[in-house]
């Protein structure tokens, strides 16, 4: 009975939060209700950006190589949060780490070389097509 106890004086201090927060949140949904602007014009719901309106399609043709190269930036990217976590416990994990970090990079290294060679990141226009022949 008394870890119930304690269990349950442990969680007041978030129910204090989240009811803090509801209270919050329901206050500025209310003002933001009673002090909004009650007249409503045919260019209060047209769309803009930075105080210009927009015109045209926001649909328009994206080259593949755009994307590739976004996803590869991501992949990459990735890598390095993993390599920050490992800089971190530098000291913790000693030479095995190392030695697993520099086994990490060069397959990273060899990724990279890879997609080089394959010509992912060439942004020329007039790259040769792949055809498949039917047989």
């Amino acid at each position: 009975m008394n870890s119930a106890v304690a269990e349950t004086s442990e969680l007041w201090p978030l129910l204090i939060f989240f009811f803090a927060v509801m209270g919050l949140v329901s206050i500025m949904l209310l003002l933001s209700h009673f002090l909004g602007q009650r007249r409503h014009t045919r260019a209060t719901n047209e769309p803009f950006e930075s105080g210009i309106v927009s015109f045209g399609s926001a649909r328009y043709h994206v080259t593949i190589p755009y994307y590739l190269v976004a996803i590869l930036f991501v992949i990459f990217d990735l890598e390095a949060v993993f390599l920050f976590a490992w800089a971190i416990s530098f000291r913790e994990v000693g030479w095995p780490g190392f030695i697993e970090v520099i086994i990490f990079i060069g397959v990273l290294i060899a990724a990279l070389i890879y997609v080089w060679r394959i010509g992912a990141l060439d942004w020329k226009k007039d790259r040769p097509r792949v055809v498949v022949k039917e047989h």
